[in-house]
């Protein structure tokens, strides 16, 4: 080999080959994505990071990462000549060849470790950024079409939504640009190191028989048997290593309960329970990782095997011509590492098939998640109208999952300024009915106006404390409410215990009483001041003298306001105008409050 004029020749073969690998591997990339299921997959999930319509970037990553991929096979078939002339060189007892050989080392490992690193700093980033773009997509899907709650009732469902999120997301990165540029670096290597391999081979005699250039096809015939026999014995890992990550995160579930709902079941003393639960479901996972243990210690077991059969193969086929001086200590060496090189790239998709049956399960677990998503989006759920100005049901009819009618053709109009209170016994469909007016049922016909946005405020038997400061928990879903005012509705709603500690970020959920929770619930009212507010038993955890102020203290801020209640105690009726009463046959009577009127203006 000339070394004098390799640089010149491994550029020209760089840029050829990079040609040729671009075209190649976005031609077969754009056939995948149409014609094979998980290519369909990956599109879906994430086939609008390629489109150059929306930025050329990723495909020009694509293209760089290639060409570095290309230049690591071309700095190994450089080290495979500098095996041949340094081992030759050894041999010969060629002093000079040996330094020469030294030095050309140096050269070789320096621009080899630069190669390498910039390699890893190039695919670093570029799963960054793809990791970003992604989790912006499935977190603003989840989001946006409230799939985070509508997920439950649309098909297929899926578990654990935020494992997919959070795990099978960034695997789905890793391992699309292992296995892709795993497969380039294997065909190039392939194709190189057969070429070497070929202008080493001799013939061979086999049973009478001569093989001509016998090391080629003898390597090419022992990874296609032994391709074929792995593939039978890792099949199995598709499914098992799909179970273990549903499994796993099942598991986690129910840890995450046991955690957020530690004070009721410590009062309950339900431990005994729990750890049952908790030993069933981590049975599940063992099983599991028994069964996938002993099917990957056969599988690597076997590759293990063929892998240091491989070793010695090419040199029982070779020695026999060095001993009889036909070929050189280094023509030996080069071929082993030929012979190493086109079985490892050959044997690609055997020793990487765990690799793509862990990556199925995640386009899988990914997939079924966009596929609910979409089902979401398709949901028929109840048309909500803008009225700014009163509430408006026509023909609202609520059923429950299963078929049967809670509520019945309901028509009502609450306009501005006036409350109503629902009333009916347990079963009978009142937060359901909520959800409906909520647009968040999708078992429901009929119309309905009301405010839209953020002049419409839901607050629920069990507020949602999001994990920050006080003054965060208090304007939620608002971003922030300004000091002085934080400081007024806190007062207004008996906590000014807390005034001080409003910039203080902990899980408040954990610290305030039911309570007190449900009076910072009231104060984010007092903060959004919404045109019409549904309360689903908001102050069910307050006294009847707490419940009195909160309600007195509602009608007089918010005199304007729509007030829609739901509750039990018939301190309530003092402050509502109307109450509907459901009834569990899906009947409703709406009714005037014959009681007098409290906690309002005066003149209202």
């Amino acid at each position: 080999m000339n070394w004098d004029q390799e640089v010149v020749a491994s550029l020209s073969w760089l840029v050829k080959a990079w040609a040729i690998t671009l075209v190649v591997f976005f031609g077969a990339f754009a056939l995948a994505l149409r014609g094979t299921r998980w290519g369909r997959q990956f599109r879906a999930i994430t086939g609008d990071y390629f489109d150059p319509r929306r930025s050329w970037r990723p495909l020009l990553g694509v293209a760089l990462m290639l060409l570095l991929v290309l230049s690591g096979v071309r700095m190994n078939v450089l080290f495979s000549n500098w095996y041949n002339g340094f081992y030759s060189g050894m041999q010969a007892l060629d002093a000079a060849s040996f330094w020469f050989h030294m030095r050309l080392f140096g050269i070789l490992a320096a621009v080899h470790v630069v190669r390498a690193l910039v390699n890893a700093w190039v695919r670093g980033a570029f799963s960054i950024h793809w990791r970003e773009w992604l989790n912006e997509r499935l977190v603003s899907g989840w989001l946006g079409g409230q799939g985070y709650y509508l997920g439950r009732f649309a098909q297929p469902a899926v578990d654990n939504p935020d494992q997919r999120i959070q795990q099978d997301a960034p695997a789905l990165v890793s391992n699309t640009l292992a296995l892709a540029l795993g497969l380039v670096s294997a065909v190039v290597s392939m194709i190189e190191f057969t070429a070497i391999l070929w202008k080493l081979s001799a013939p061979l005699e086999i049973a009478g028989l001569e093989l001509p250039r016998a090391m080629v096809f003898l390597v090419y015939a022992y990874v296609l048997v032994a391709t074929v026999f792995a593939v039978a014995i890792g099949r199995p890992l598709v499914r098992l290593n799909f179970l273990q990550e549903q499994f796993g995160a099942s598991y986690r579930y129910l840890l995450v309960r046991l955690r957020e709902y530690g004070e009721s079941i410590a009062l309950y003393r339900g431990e005994a329970v729990e750890q049952r639960s908790l030993r069933q479901g981590f049975a599940q996972v063992i099983a599991n990782a028994w069964a996938l243990l002993t099917r990957s210690l056969k599988f690597d077991g076997y590759n293990l095997g063929i892998s240091q059969l491989a070793v010695v193969f090419p040199f029982l086929i070779q020695a026999p011509r060095m001993f009889a001086g036909q070929i050189k200590l280094g023509d030996v060496m080069q071929t082993g590492e030929a012979f190493g090189q086109v079985q490892d790239a050959l044997s690609f998709f055997r020793t990487s098939y765990d690799s793509f049956a862990g990556y199925q399960a995640v386009l899988d677990r990914l997939s079924g998640f966009d596929d609910n998503l979409q089902a979401v989006a398709a949901l028929a759920l109840p048309q909500l109208k803008a009225n700014p100005a009163a509430l408006v049901v026509r023909g609202l009819t609520v059923s429950r999952p299963d078929g049967p009618v809670l509520t019945r053709g309901l028509d009502l109009t609450v306009p501005a300024g006036s409350a109503l209170l629902i009333r009916g016994p347990s079963g009978s469909g009142k937060t359901t009915l909520l959800r409906a007016l909520a647009g968040l049922w999708p078992h429901a016909q009929g119309e309905a106006e009301r405010p839209q946005g953020s002049a419409c405020l839901f607050l629920s038997q069990k507020p949602y404390l999001p994990v920050g400061s006080l003054r965060t928990a208090l304007a939620y879903p608002a971003a922030t409410v300004e000091t002085a005012r934080a400081g007024e509705i806190l007062q207004q709603v008996q906590l000014g215990h807390l005034v001080g500690q409003l910039e203080v970020e902990q899980d408040w959920s954990q610290v305030l009483s039911p309570g007190e929770q449900q009076r910072l619930a009231f104060g984010r009212v007092l903060a959004a001041a919404p045109a019409i507010v549904f309360l689903d038993e908001a102050t069910s955890a307050t006294d009847s003298g707490l419940e009195h102020g909160l309600y007195a203290l509602l009608r007089r801020e918010l005199p304007q306001a729509i007030v829609v209640s739901i509750g039990h105690r018939e301190t309530l009726l003092a402050f509502h105008d109307h109450t509907l009463t459901l009834q569990r046959d899906g009947g409703w009577a709406l009714a005037p409050v014959d009681v007098p009127a409290a906690g309002r203006p005066v003149g209202a």
